[in-house]
């Protein structure tokens, strides 16, 4: 099953709730990050392609140093897409071929739409807040300005993108406990084992 949302949605309150209930929860953005960890063949891959200069000082990835090199540069994107989806694709297949039989299995892929993955998954589950619920969270619990907020919304995918993929749609725009309601009922109704 497929797991995504817009920036500010909560689809990651979504995805620790689905986990309290029993799913096996596969981070891919936890994944991306573990591939281009220092030491691995995937950060000496992205050294030798942009340069030291995506190094920070204690030899890990500068993730601001990257963006600037790829964000806007549709070639550089790709590359970096090139070195790290494939170590995501291969170590999600070994996490969901370890999971326990009859356990629900999540693929919490934030750009699932944006990367056109919907197809791969049996269920796609979306998130959704309105526009404004999701740059008021940006800004007080990232703290990004509401143009930075707006900058990253506008990057990804649409909602009505997202509806059209989504097979089940969770709204969250109330109270933590009303989302955790929320997930309860899509647990009960599609996807407990």
């Amino acid at each position: 099953m497929g797991l995504t949302g817009g920036i500010g949605s909560g689809k990651s309150a979504v995805a620790a709730r689905l986990a309290e209930l029993g799913a096996v929860v596969i981070d891919s953005d936890r994944l991306a990050r573990e591939a281009v960890a220092p030491g691995t063949d995937g950060l000496a891959e992205v050294v030798a392609r942009f340069g030291p200069q995506v190094l920070g000082p204690d030899g890990a990835l500068d993730r601001p140093a990257l963006g600037k090199l790829v964000f806007g540069d549709e070639t550089a994107r790709r590359d970096l897409e090139a070195i790290i989806h494939p170590r995501v694709r291969a170590r999600t297949a070994e996490l969901a071929a370890a999971a326990p039989p009859g356990t629900v299995v999540v693929n919490d892929v934030p750009l699932l739409i944006e990367a056109g993955l919907a197809g791969q998954y049996e269920l796609v589950i979306v998130v959704f807040a309105d526009e404004a619920t999701r740059v008021a969270r940006l800004v007080r619990d990232r703290g990004m300005t509401e143009a930075e907020a707006r900058a990253r919304i506008a990057a990804q995918a649409t909602d009505e993108q997202r509806r059209a993929a989504a097979d089940v749609a969770i709204l969250n725009e109330g109270t933590l406990a009303d989302l955790r309601a929320a997930v309860d009922e899509v647990w009960q109704t599609r996807l407990r084992p």
